[in-house]
């Protein structure tokens, strides 16, 4: 299989190079948000309909997989992915509707994702540091030891 043949065996890729504004990637970190979205709504153990997340509740989860993922550089890889403003997203949640790989009730729009949050006060302002509860000591005898 050739990269041309795998690319556009990828459903994701395949729909990201049609529509032409956002990498694949960003495509895929939707669906990876998907479920920080579902647990920030409080709706972990829901089925079906009940899981539905709104425009404000995934860009939550977007946001929080973010910081995760790429801390204070976020804002940085969502630019590069073609994303400027959080209404990106909620282009990028219809084209998966429009290719049946997400599901909408009437009452989603696009507007949903409107002035969510700026990218850099939200990862790079608002960063905070994360540390481990217990930093293991440093073994003796290691470099700098006498």
């Amino acid at each position: 299989e050739t990269p041309l043949e795998k690319m556009l065996s990828d459903p994701l890729r395949k729909i990201a190079s049609e529509d032409g504004r956002y990498s694949a990637e960003a495509y895929q970190f939707v669906f990876e948000s998907l479920e920080p979205a579902v647990k920030i709504a409080g709706r972990d153990g829901c089925e079906g309909q009940e899981r539905h997340v709104s425009g404000q509740e995934l860009l939550k989860g977007l946001r929080a997989h973010a910081a995760d993922t790429f801390g204070p550089l976020a804002g940085h890889v969502w630019r590069s992915w073609g994303l400027t403003k959080t209404v990106d997203w909620g282009e990028i949640v219809f084209v998966l509707v429009r290719a049946g790989m997400l599901n909408r009730q009437e009452t989603d729009s696009v507007d949903d994702f409107r002035d969510g949050f700026d990218f850099d006060e939200a990862f790079v302002e608002g960063y905070e540091l994360k540390l481990p509860a217990e930093i293991p000591a440093r073994p003796s005898g290691g470099a700098g030891a006498d």
